[in-house]
């Protein structure tokens, strides 16, 4: 008998043990052995639906039953009853399987796309694309906020901004793109915060903000190698997004495993670091660790890099404005962010410059250049002046004495 059980949703079974006198009935009715029936029958009651218990409310996606409790009156019927959920580990873990697999159905492993003449790209400088909290998955409403934002305005203001930036960028052998972190808004089915529990403004589903922010991701990639002959890409992890970065990281080396121009750093630390000739840079969020501490992380992590490099920098997100600040022996930086600013934000008064910025090493002299993109927004998404409220001007003595006599 063919396994129909992943085609079969909850509600089916549901409707059709309404429907049928009998269990047998209903298994037959949505094509399910008898044992498969009892067992999906099983893990309903697992989640609040189960009538012979008086449970007739499923809870959400993501959660189990803990508990419930039921008042019933003198006659046996039910009066009140309290229904507890929890999360479930499995089903969550589960879901974003799901999101995974069904973001990489149109996406196959690609290709190396062959590299131009190996004497037109510049072997001296490296072009890095720090992304400063990308937020996909957000939503703001401008009348709240000041400008809109959602998945379908993330996608087109990132994908321009990196293209902007990778035609104006020289053609060098190595570049660099890296998600300083909370490329997602959010990390769970609830979208609240994990550590501190803030529900969050979302737009879509989970798995629709996973769709489009692998499609970002990738154009990003598809962008960089159109330039560059050898792109690098490092997924920081985030205070929004600390499981999505570590499979977002997967989920790419799996796609461009085939492709010897793209190398997906896929280690889950909080830390990373590369060199350049001369060059150390190390990578961090910035939510764990002060900027002050930066330098002393770095020399402690790698005592010899330290020793080797004339120049080095640490750079950061998650402040989502630009702070510079020069430390002896090493340059600590944080970037700003293209997504508009969230109810939070507003409430709290953040008016940061939104943009992106390319930065050129040279292998001997560090930092170079550097070039800065600002959103390309549209009119539905351009800031409106928050607004005032004008109060008329108070009645002239002439006007009042004219009033009385009329």
């Amino acid at each position: 008998m063919p396994d129909y059980a992943k085609q079969v949703t909850d509600d089916a079974i549901i409707a059709a043990l309404k429907e049928c006198p009998t269990n047998v009935a209903a298994a037959r009715k949505v094509g399910l052995s008898e044992r498969r029936f009892y067992r999906r029958k099983k893990l309903l009651a697992l989640k609040g639906w189960s009538p012979e218990h008086g449970l007739t409310h499923p809870v959400a996606d993501g959660q189990k039953l803990r508990g419930a409790s039921t008042l019933y009156d003198a006659d046996g019927k039910m009066r009140l009853q309290w229904v507890k959920s929890k999360e479930d580990p499995d089903r969550i873990r589960a879901i974003i399987d799901e999101c995974v697999a069904a973001s990489l159905d149109d996406l196959p492993r690609l290709k190396s796309r062959p590299a131009g003449r190996a004497s037109k790209y510049i072997k001296d400088r490296m072009a890095c694309y720090p992304i400063g909290d990308a937020h996909i998955g957000m939503r703001a409403w401008d009348e709240e906020c000041g400008e809109n934002w959602d998945l379908a305005i993330a996608e087109r203001v990132q994908c321009q901004a990196m293209a902007n930036l990778v035609a104006d960028a020289p053609p060098t052998e190595r570049a660099a793109i890296i998600n300083l972190g909370d490329w997602f808004h959010y990390d769970n089915i609830e979208a609240i915060t994990t550590r501190s529990g803030n529900v969050l403004d979302v737009d879509g589903r989970y798995a629709k903000m996973v769709r489009v922010g692998i499609k970002v991701m990738r154009q990003c990639i598809e962008s960089a190698l159109s330039r560059h002959r050898y792109v690098s890409v490092v997924n920081v992890i985030g205070n929004h997004d600390d499981t999505g970065a570590i499979w977002l990281a997967q989920a790419l080396a799996h796609m461009y495993e085939r492709n010897a121009r793209v190398t997906i750093d896929t280690r889950p630390t909080a830390c990373h670091y590369f060199e350049f000739g001369q060059v150390l840079v190390g990578l961090h969020h910035g939510h764990s660790i002060k900027m002050e501490a930066l330098p002393a992380v770095m020399a402690a992590d790698q005592p010899a890099a330290w020793g080797r490099c004339s120049h080095r920098y640490w750079w950061t997100g998650h402040i989502h404005h630009q702070q510079v600040k020069e430390f002896p022996g090493c340059i600590v930086e944080s970037f700003n962010t293209l997504a508009a600013k969230d109810a939070y934000a507003a409430l709290h008064g953040y008016r940061a410059q939104r943009n992106m910025k390319c930065i050129v090493l040279h292998n001997e002299r560090g930092e170079v250049h550097r070039h800065t993109e600002l959103p390309a927004i549209g009119e539905s998404e351009r800031p409106a002046p928050y607004p005032s409220t004008r109060y008329p001007d108070s009645p002239t003595r002439a006007s009042s004495r004219c009033s009385k006599t009329c």
